[in-house]
């Protein structure tokens, strides 16, 4: 089934989060940045935490830094996608997916080709194991067409105030420069907060895992959530990492604790690919829920 008018619909339903999303674009322009009574041992480049109910921004530093995303570009193309609607539909996945993967070295959910599964089901596969399969697939399906699709995730954005982004790929490969796709701390608050406003974003990003069974028209997936936080840090509830060697450790989350809740990102922490790291934001967490603003 071909979706129609998707950059009107999501240009709609984007203005529409805009309204929503926007005090936390105009508290950072208000709060002054890091401050020496802020959380220590703090390594990422850029990090920023806040109040997520008000934006209201409670530190940070490099708030403004365009900076790579790595996979926390997959937020925007869930974001996209779940705007747009229709999750029930099926999607044959392509031949193209296990060539692109192979190429690029990418992560993958290991989607088989000639496999249909829903735009629900994969937006599991795209944001617990951080498929790049599962990405190409939905832009794929959704742009109609890549470029289509990428175009737009930039016009998204531009909607949701984030002016200091700006995205090449639909999943945060680093082609075709290490620097495609970029972002500040600042502009990641306001399209993770604006992501964990859809239900159906929020139904996947705190899961564990996820285990789909072999049926018609496709094979058996298990996916584990690859956020660190996710099971270990109490009242995490979302939401992505992200690696490249040139973006560092990512990681966009979110906690509750007590009835408060917190939203945070940190942007090239130390670390490699092998361990996804929760330090950084586990440090930030714990600083935010003892000094709640």
């Amino acid at each position: 089934m071909r979706v129609c008018g998707l950059l009107a619909g999501t240009a709609l339903a984007a203005s529409a989060a805009l309204g929503a999303a926007a005090p936390a674009a105009h508290a950072a322009a208000r709060i002054s940045t890091a401050s020496s009574a802020g959380p220590s041992g703090v390594g990422a480049r850029s990090a920023a935490v806040e109040n997520a109910a008000t934006g209201q921004l409670l530190w940070s530093r490099g708030l403004n830094t365009e900076r790579p995303m790595a996979s926390i570009t997959k937020v925007m193309t869930a974001f996209v996608v779940i705007r747009a609607g229709h999750l029930d539909r099926r999607i044959t996945i392509p031949s193209a997916v296990t060539g692109y993967v192979r190429a690029h070295h990418a992560s993958s959910a290991g989607l088989r080709p000639g496999d249909k599964l829903t735009a629900r089901q994969l937006l599991y596969g795209l944001l617990l194991p951080s498929g790049a399969d599962a990405a190409y697939a939905l832009a794929k399906a959704y742009g109609p067409g890549l470029a289509a699709f990428v175009a737009t995730m930039n016009a998204t954005a531009r909607l949701l105030g984030m002016r200091r982004t700006h995205f090449s790929n639909f999943d945060g490969l680093p082609y075709p420069t290490s620097y495609s796709n970029y972002s500040t701390a600042a502009n990641l608050l306001v399209l993770g907060r604006a992501a964990m406003r859809l239900p159906a974003f929020r139904a996947v990003v705190d899961q564990r895992g996820y285990r789909l069974a072999a049926g018609s028209g496709h094979h058996a997936y298990r996916w584990a959530n690859l956020n660190p936080l996710i099971g270990r840090y109490p009242g995490a509830i979302g939401i992505k990492p992200g690696y490249t060697r040139a973006a560092g450790q990512c990681l966009l989350f979110e906690a509750t604790s007590n009835g408060h809740s917190v939203i945070g990102v940190t942007l090239h922490s130390p670390g490699s690919i092998s361990t996804i790291s929760a330090v950084d934001a586990t440090r930030l967490l714990n600083w935010a829920f003892a000094h709640p603003g």
